[in-house]
């Protein structure tokens, strides 16, 4: 396959499923916080839109989850198939933390579920919400688990080396690693970001077409406002991140930022664009901002950081590639900013739900969030290279030996099964999404308990119940 190594080729489809795998826990993450905060003003106010949209938004969520599941469960196999040297190097911190995560956040989010999507009407309202808020938390619990995972991959501490494996020997410092808090913030609202994108784009797409009902305009108030306020913050967060990778992984930075070597007594400019040339070691085409590099990257006019002249060449992240995905997700997330400001504006003016301008511009901006969640991760475990766990296991020496057509054929295997599998997915998630929330006035609060008339909910129905009774109705006269 071009030339590919078996290195190569286990590198591409890791990549390739983690790829698939990392836009459905995004989704889960905002969804089921969402959900929580639609049944509870459901609850507190009894406004039926709440309601509506609750009932929607679960059907999309049952479906993303299920393949999240899925695609998740291929990447535990990945690490013995693929992997096995960072497996037997590094499976004493990993295997431990991930397991944290299956009995502590899978199990509880596999406990609640079923009564959050089945019963609506076969529970009380309480017991319901209580389903909710734990499915809700469950999704951070995970996250949190599996970042602290990732985290110490690029932050190692508390840990020992003994017989050639990596042995844990406080773990506190191996969970709350240098890198882990600001990776865990940083994704937690990207995944809040990439769901209100979703959400808003979906209520313009109603609008644009001229549905508009009470429930498409609160699921955009609801995902604007979202963004307004965390689109902000997550630029700050990400710029402490930044400081953070200057300080443990300063040949990173280097190549995400193109800079290859320091001029005496001269601050480091903030290269706009440009291509990082890897052979010629410079940056060739280059927009430079004077000063601009030294204040953002150290917040001071002069003072320099390490360029990646710096390290040893087999040392170097591959900075053409890590350049331009940082860069793409740093233009996605101004365009958020914006994309919020301008949603302000136009709120104040009465016009949020009828600027047809601003409405297409939500609609194109759907898919943004989860590309910068992937232009992000790419950034990130790139810009890591070559190590797997930074500065004690190389790649090559984490990957198992096996032949390139063995690992041809895999790869192979997985895009296929995947574009089928998840492409039926997508476009059931489409459908539900072009179907929009159904107001349905004669179904009332979730009573349910003993005794009670309950109906089951249908969560993975795309069908409208009077459209189902219609053509029963129409059937039994025929």
């Amino acid at each position: 396959m071009l030339g590919l190594s078996a290195l190569d080729l286990a590198r591409f489809q890791f990549a390739f499923t983690i790829a698939f795998h990392i836009l459905f826990p995004a989704i889960t993450i905002g969804l089921a916080s969402y959900l929580a905060v639609l049944e509870g003003c459901w609850l507190r106010t009894r406004n039926v839109v709440y309601r509506d949209l609750y009932q929607f938004w679960i059907k999309i969520f049952a479906v993303n989850f299920g393949m999240g599941v899925v695609s998740g469960i291929v990447m535990a196999y990945q690490f013995g198939t693929n992997w096995a040297g960072f497996s037997r190097f590094a499976g004493g911190v990993t295997g431990p933390l991930l397991t944290y995560e299956v009995l502590t956040a899978f199990f509880l989010e596999a406990g609640f579920l079923g009564v959050m999507l089945f019963g609506w009407n076969k529970v009380g309202p309480g017991l319901h919400f209580l389903s909710t808020i734990m499915v809700a938390v469950g999704t951070l619990i995970s996250t949190t688990w599996i970042l602290a995972s990732n985290s110490w991959m690029h932050t190692p501490q508390g840990y020992q080396i003994i017989d050639g494996r990596v042995v844990p020997v406080h773990w506190l410092q191996v969970i709350f690693n240098p890198s882990f808090p600001y990776r865990l913030v940083h994704m937690s609202l990207a995944a809040f970001l990439a769901t209100a994108l979703f959400v808003a784009a979906s209520a313009a797409w109603h609008l644009l077409r001229g549905h508009d009902n009470a429930a498409i305009r609160k699921m955009l108030s609801m995902a604007m406002s979202m963004i307004l306020v965390v689109a902000p913050i997550q630029a700050v967060v990400g710029d402490a991140h930044g400081l953070n990778t200057l300080e443990h992984q300063p040949a990173k930075l280097a190549a995400i930022e193109g800079h290859w070597e320091n001029r005496e007594n001269e601050a480091v400019p903030l290269i706009v664009f440009g291509w990082p040339d890897m052979q010629r070691e410079q940056t060739r085409y280059a927009l430079e901002i004077p000063y601009l590099g030294s204040l953002i990257l150290t917040h001071s006019w002069k003072k320099q950081f390490q360029g990646l002249k710096a390290f040893p060449p087999d040392e170097r992240p591959n900075s053409t590639v890590v350049f331009w995905t940082f860069r793409a997700m740093v233009v996605l997330g101004l365009l958020m900013i914006a994309l919020g400001a301008w949603s302000l504006f136009l709120r104040r003016r009465a016009r949020l739900y009828h600027c047809r301008a601003f409405l297409r511009c939500t609609l194109v901006m759907g898919p943004a969030g989860l590309a910068a969640v992937l232009a992000g991760w790419l950034t990130t475990e790139i810009g890591r290279q070559p190590w797997v766990v930074y500065g004690l296991l190389r790649t090559t020496d984490a990957v198992t030996p096996h032949s390139a057509p063995e690992i041809l054929l895999s790869v192979v295997l997985f895009i296929v099964s995947y574009f089928f599998v998840f492409g039926a997915g997508l476009a059931y998630i489409l459908r539900l999404i072009r179907q929009g929330p159904q107001p349905r006035p004669d179904a009332g609060p979730p009573t349910g308990g003993p005794g009670q008339p309950h109906t089951p909910a249908r969560p993975l129905s795309a069908a409208h119940e009077d459209e189902h009774r219609s053509a029963t109705t129409s059937k039994i006269g025929r």
